[in-house]
């Protein structure tokens, strides 16, 4: 094999990194994918556990890898670095300040970064994901080992399948991590919801009366199982984020019967096509909300062919209330794309997403306020920033505020806040799967200002000094603590 950049040329590779470096555990013993597995990779994430890998479960044909990215070291790992600041930073170096601001600077700050990488994916004329191939009458969905995760679901699910699409049009491709219900040997229900950009594509197949193309990849690398999930603007090429994130081009492969190319090194792979105006049943599912999404119409992709590698491994995810393995790929799309955010709206200093809110309901914010309502013009800012106009309630807190920490962020907001005054109440849209709004897709937003409040502002009180202990009696005390006797 010629020598490489990133150290994971395919999943396997990152299994065996993860093993070696203590973040696997095999089960050997056979386990049920309906419920059982659920249950048993919940306690684990839990308990800020291992990777697991189920090497004998009851149905289908092959292991299951599950909680690959459950914590923020396995997520660095996965990106081949040591924090995921690293990559942030990488991003922010490379962006000059001279871009111009707001989205079109983002569009234009990724596209430079990723051109001055020089990372398009590399096409390849065959690929271990082609070694085993299914087509017609041998394709049988029943070889993978799908979950069950909770009681209520409406079947079997494939839970970490890369779609890929084309804009039937421009030809714009896209790669896209949505949920896959089972529907029969041979066919799924594609869950992409109303902001994605497949949608999009099939829309305008749809408007033009035509099948629109469709290719799953499952079992990936970790960098472009990453970049699936991560809110690029629709025309920065997945691909070409993926190599930027890698160091090296992505090799690819042409599928065999549509006209998509998928990841040369994925363990399983499935093509077909979803005919115009066809709709069926999909759900219910337990999601990342905690609740049971409910049953609605969405497209069925018929299935012509199925690839795999020769003895594939299946990767797959949990979904629940938080905590939850979406907790490594949240944080990585925090740190990762904050430089970015911060060239949208550069009155941010940091911002956080917490795990609790699954990352788009609530986000912290930190600024150094200088005029009156400056809280309040960031908060408009991040609604109307691509998918952060998803956030229901921003918390902007001053730039002494570790917006990390959320017991200091709580008693900031908590404390520095006057609710008749300091509260914004907006609405605008809110994600697919938000159960909470009145009618599905728009809903109702706060903003809470918990800065110190200025003169400006009406405040006429004079906002009082923060308690702090003197460097001198600290750096003391740091001196003596042994002496103490306090463990």
């Amino acid at each position: 094999m010629a020598a490489r950049g990133f150290p994971y040329q395919d999943l396997r590779e990152f299994l065996t990194a993860l093993e070696g470096a203590g973040e696997l555990r095999r089960v050997g013993v056979p386990v049920d994918p309906t419920l059982e597995i659920s249950e048993v990779t919940t306690r684990t994430v839990r308990a800020n556990g291992p990777a697991l890998l189920f090497e004998r479960p009851t149905r289908g044909e092959m292991p299951i890898a599950i909680n690959l990215f459950g914590t923020e070291r396995r997520m660095a790992m996965a990106l081949g670095v040591d924090r995921l600041d690293e990559i942030g930073e990488r991003i922010g170096a490379l962006v000059k300040p001279e871009l111009p601001v707001g989205w079109s600077g983002i569009r234009e700050g990724l596209g430079k970064v990723m051109q001055l990488k020089s990372v398009p994916p590399k096409k390849v004329r065959t690929a271990p994901c082609q070694q085993v191939i299914y087509r017609g009458a041998d394709v049988d969905l029943n070889r993978l080992p799908g979950l069950q995760v909770w009681p209520g679901d409406g079947g079997i699910f494939h839970n970490y399948g890369l779609t890929h699409t084309k804009h039937p049009e421009t030809g714009k491709r896209n790669l896209g991590l949505y949920r896959l219900q089972q529907h029969s040997a041979n066919s799924l229900g594609m869950h992409w919801q109303i902001h994605k950009d497949s949608t999009a594509h099939h829309a305008v197949a749809e408007r033009l009366g035509q099948r629109l193309p469709v290719a799953i990849a499952i079992g990936c690398d970790p960098v472009v199982s990453y970049a699936a999930s991560a809110p690029l603007p629709g025309d920065i090429d997945e691909y070409l984020f993926a190599g930027f994130l890698r160091g090296e081009r992505v090799e690819m492969v042409d599928c065999l019967t549509v006209p998509l190319q998928v990841p040369a090194h994925a363990q399983i792979v499935l093509e077909g096509y979803l005919e115009p105006g066809e709709r069926l049943p999909e759900g219910p599912f337990g999601d990342h909300t905690g609740f049971y999404t409910p049953v609605e119409p969405f497209p069925v992709l018929h299935i012509e062919a199925m690839t795999t590698q020769r003895d594939p491994v299946y990767h797959s995810i949990i979904t629940s209330k938080p905590p939850q393995e979406d907790h490594g790929l949240g944080k990585a799309t925090e740190r990762i794309f904050q430089p970015l955010l911060k060239l949208m709206i550069p009155d941010i200093v940091d911002y956080d997403l917490p795990a609790a809110g699954v990352f788009h309901n609530c986000a912290i914010i930190s600024i150094r306020k200088r005029y009156p309502k400056h809280a309040q013009k960031v908060m408009n800012a991040i609604w109307g920033a691509h998918l952060m106009s998803l956030t229901k309630l921003i918390v902007v807190v001053d730039s002494d505020c570790d917006v990390h920490d959320y017991a200091e962020v709580a008693w900031r907001a908590f404390g520095n806040v006057d609710y008749a005054r300091d509260l914004l109440l907006t609405e605008g849209p809110v994600d697919h799967l938000d159960h909470s709004s009145y009618q599905q897709f728009w809903g109702g937003k706060a903003g809470v200002d918990a800065t110190r409040k200025l003169p400006g502002e009406g405040y006429t009180r004079g906002w009082p000094e923060e308690m702090t202990m003197s460097p001198e009696i600290r750096s003391l005390v740091d001196k003596r603590w042994t002496e103490y006797g306090i463990s």
